[in-house]
């Protein structure tokens, strides 16, 4: 029998880059800090860890920042058959 485990994958590079594309520049990890008040790192881990989990809060000031629903910034996937 197999079980599959599910995970959050976070689209954070992707809106990174539809706001470069959109506005014409780069957009860093250290601008959506500052512009966030989020934790570099917690971005950083966002960004390359996959499964990474945080919090509502997290994901608010993301969307807010973004201008962007949840459903942009995030999405549900099933992972390979453990």
């Amino acid at each position: 029998m197999s079980i599959f485990t599910h995970m959050i994958r976070f689209k954070l590079g992707e809106m990174m880059e539809k706001k470069q594309f959109a506005e014409g520049r780069r957009v860093t990890i250290n601008e959506i800090a500052i512009a966030t008040g989020l934790n570099r790192m917690t971005l950083s881990k966002i960004l390359n860890l996959k499964g990474y989990g945080t919090g509502t809060d997290t994901i608010d000031r993301l969307c807010e920042y973004f201008g962007c629903e949840v459903q942009d910034l995030m999405e549900h996937l099933p992972e390979d058959p453990v």
